[in-house]
């Protein structure tokens, strides 16, 4: 069973997959657009292509654990999704994943447009992996 990790984003989307056994979470891809229903036929797409049994999508919350306008576009994105894929959705917490990405490609000085073009699946990395623990701990 492998899971996919999405963190959805205004022109950027992050993907990310878990290993068969769900201990890694990987990189796969950033989707460039805005067009929700184009990005969710994308993500469906590479949920198909993986055998995704699940997803996991990144919830951007306030630090007081509110939910703001990036929050609802990522609830509407995920309503979206359900008519792509018959997989589950889940939400997981994505507070500070894309500070979390920066600072990797920081320690691994990635910089210009390569690092534009993957802070995102870096961050769909880091809530996937993020996921995986806490799950596998329980």
């Amino acid at each position: 069973m492998r899971i996919l990790g999405v963190d959805y984003g205004e022109t950027r989307t992050g993907v990310a997959v878990s290993d068969e056994l769900n201990i890694t979470a990987q990189g796969v891809t950033t989707v460039f657009g805005r067009n929700p229903e184009k990005v969710a036929e994308k993500v469906s797409e590479i949920a198909k292509q993986y055998n995704a049994e699940f997803i996991v999508v990144g919830l951007p919350k306030n630090m007081d654990n509110s939910i703001g306008f990036r929050g609802e576009a990522t609830l509407e994105f995920a309503e979206i999704l359900k008519q792509f894929t018959d997989c589950p959705i889940e939400f997981w917490d994505e507070r500070l994943s894309t500070v979390s990405a920066v600072r990797v490609l920081n320690e691994t000085n990635t910089r210009g447009n390569k690092r534009k073009n993957v802070v995102d699946t870096v961050a769909a990395c880091i809530i996937l992996q993020n996921y995986i623990d806490f799950k596998g701990g329980k």
